[in-house]
């Protein structure tokens, strides 16, 4: 599954870039950012395509990894290394993660939910785990 998960990820990457940021499919109503984070264990560079939200001057994502009991690893990559940089249609932005926490997690997650019910869906096939949501903002 890891190298089908990596395949979808590399085409949807060429086609964000070849398109200035928007990608088709099942993604095309979608806010599409590349997140570009470094491995918390290896130090390498590694680029995911993720669904956002703008939340101010903010770029927010979801840590649901399609409602899986764990974490995906990028999260894991932006705890150990919150300095990260994302791309957003045509624009590479510098960025510094942090996880929400407490009212402000609720109120972004509950948008989210509401603007993509996909996301409903990915809470409850999650469990006991609480999905982060993590805030991008501008360094």
């Amino acid at each position: 599954m890891t190298n089908d998960v990596n395949e979808m990820n590399r085409s949807i990457i060429a086609e964000f870039r070849e398109n200035a940021g928007k990608v088709g499919g099942r993604f095309e109503a979608a806010s599409i950012l590349l997140l570009h984070s470094t491995g918390a264990k290896s130090g390498a560079e590694r680029i995911n395509p993720l669904a956002y939200q703008p939340v101010g001057d903010a770029h927010v994502v979801f840590a649901s990894k399609a409602g899986a009991p764990t974490n995906p690893d990028w999260y894991h990559n932006l705890v150990a290394n919150p300095d990260s940089s994302i791309e957003v249609g045509t624009e590479t932005i510098e960025v510094r993660a942090r996880v929400a926490a407490g009212d402000e997690r609720e109120q972004i997650w509950s948008t989210q939910k509401q603007n993509n019910a996909v996301f409903a869906g990915y809470e409850s096939k999650a469990g006991n785990r609480t999905i982060p949501v993590v805030i991008l903002e501008r360094r």
